[in-house]
């Protein structure tokens, strides 16, 4: 039995269910670049821009929109449980093709803890985390 409150849950579902289908309206359009239909990659990037909106929206309603540095502090460690727990994880059961996608994640994972570290230490530095 979850411990959220059935409006959290909902939320929270709502905003897994958006936050997704944004990605693979992005990618969608990619694709779409690449094969040199830019009129279509153009609808799926506005398509894939309005489910962020609707993500963020039930974000912001669930109260997970976080101020400042409790937001940086947030998504570092989310980095770093991906960097050290949820890859490592993954990548020890599946293939080696897989796993290779892993790696480029971990390494992406990597950039961006380190750009969340320099964010920590600039809110710092002017008193804001």
């Amino acid at each position: 039995m979850s411990r959220l409150p059935r409006a959290q849950e909902h939320l929270k579902t709502g905003f897994t269910a958006e936050a997704v289908s944004a990605a693979c309206f992005r990618a969608y359009a990619d694709r779409a670049e690449r094969e040199g239909r830019a009129e279509l990659a153009g609808r799926w990037r506005q398509l894939a821009a309005d489910k962020d909106r609707l993500a963020v929206l039930q974000l912001e309603a669930a109260g997970q929109a976080r101020p400042g540095g409790e937001a940086v502090r947030a998504a570092l460690a989310e980095e770093r449980y991906e960097i050290d727990v949820l890859y490592p994880k993954m990548m020890g059961e599946v293939d080696a093709e897989t796993a290779a996608v892993f790696e480029q994640v971990v390494a992406a994972q990597r950039r961006h803890a380190e750009a969340l570290e320099e964010l920590r230490r600039a809110q710092q530095a002017a008193g804001h985390g």
